[in-house]
């Protein structure tokens, strides 16, 4: 039924005709792995054992008992990944609607299939499902680092918020009020800040982990979400401590909308909000700006006029874990998380800094489908 050949992408072929599947395994075989079936059920079965490797799903419409429709409503269910291609000979409007909307169809082949005219929708959808797999192993990398992250970061946040309980509650009869105060200030900046680290950890690592590689439900919703939204909702809600809220001005030179991901990239904002509030608690007046940027590319920056860094920790930030904070438990792994999630979906992390001059951080995003398109209408 099958045949075997090892090819890089394999084909499932469903007809119920014999003449057809023979005529289209021989048409393609030279190019791709061929698997047929003459049933919907027998094209479940296909799947079960070498559903893996098959990349596209190219079945008739009219079948003795379940038809392509139903067939192609299964496969999206529960092999989401594979491109989907239907065949018919007629030409019912309502039905073909009802197949698209419903099978999530790439492309519709009529019959007779020319030779030719296959190749050339296959090699298409060949290249989603490739562009399909690209996204999904970046998501996955994404889930791993995530994951990591909360698993390293949990246990530690999870004992200071303890700690910083203990120390609120046991002050009070051991210094004067004005000492009880101080400590009893610092021990709830302590317990709000591990908390906040906590929930943003367990927040994030969630959204992408139940994505399994769909759209996010940010994205489901057709919700736009834009870079302003974004650096407000993260002012609203960080933890900042004594007058770090007062350092912080915005400069909106435009706005976009951020289609990626939105709450992976409030994650690598908050990460460098972070540090860039860190690097300048010794600066005697510090300033930090969050620029917005639209054009001639989307971007935001987080600009501060802090120490800088020196130039053999800022060639190798990005990619090794190096840090200027050792002392005070930092890792260096934070920006090669942050470079990573901004990776993912083509766009970009830069650092410009200087001793002396501060630093920039500049997080680029990918051009929207109009600007790079300009002429499309």
């Amino acid at each position: 039924m099958s045949d075997t050949t090892q090819r890089p992408f394999s084909i499932l072929f469903v007809d119920d005709e014999e003449m057809s599947r023979n005529h289209f395994a021989r048409a393609i075989r030279a190019d791709y792995c061929v698997h047929v079936a003459q049933s919907a059920d027998e094209a479940i079965a296909v799947l079960s054992q070498y559903g893996a490797e098959i990349a596209v799903l190219v079945t008739d419409y009219r079948m003795p008992g379940r038809d392509g429709d139903d067939l192609l409503r299964q496969v999206a269910q529960e092999y989401p990944q594979i491109v989907r291609i239907l065949v018919t000979a007629y030409a019912d409007k309502d039905m073909l609607l009802k197949t698209v909307n419903t099978g999530d169809v790439f492309r519709i082949l009529e019959k007779p299939l020319r030779t030719e005219k296959v190749r050339e929708v296959l090699q298409l959808a060949i290249a989603r499902y490739a562009e399909r797999e690209t996204r999904q192993q970046r998501l996955l990398a994404m889930d791993e680092t995530l994951a990591f992250l909360a698993h390293e970061l949990n246990t530690p946040l999870a004992t200071i918020s303890l700690f910083a309980r203990s120390v609120e509650s046991d002050v009070a009869e051991q210094y004067d009020p004005e000492r009880q105060r101080e400590i009893g200030d610092a021990a709830r900046s302590m317990l709000n800040n591990a908390q906040f680290c906590l929930t943003l950890i367990s927040s994030f690592w969630e959204t992408v982990h139940k994505s399994g590689g769909r759209q996010s439900a940010l994205e489901a919703s057709g919700r736009e979400v834009r870079a302003t939204q974004l650096i407000a909702t993260l002012l609203d809600t960080y933890p900042f401590a004594g007058s770090q809220r007062d350092w912080i001005r915005i400069d909106a030179q435009g706005d976009f909308v951020v289609r990626a991901m939105p709450n992976c990239v409030a994650l690598v904002l908050s990460s460098l909000l972070s540090n860039a509030l860190r690097a300048l608690g010794d600066t005697s007046a510090p300033s930090l700006c969050l620029e917005i940027v639209e054009s001639p590319e989307p971007e935001i920056r987080i600009r501060d006029n802090g120490p800088g860094i020196a130039p053999e920790i800022k060639a190798r930030l990005l990619l090794d874990p190096v840090t200027t904070y050792a002392g005070a438990g930092g890792h260096g792994m934070g920006m090669i998380f942050c470079n990573r999630i901004m990776q993912s979906f083509g766009g970009c992390l830069r650092v410009d800094s200087a001793l002396g001059e501060g630093t920039t951080v500049t997080m680029g995003f990918p051009a929207s489908k109009s600007r790079m398109n300009p002429s499309d209408g």
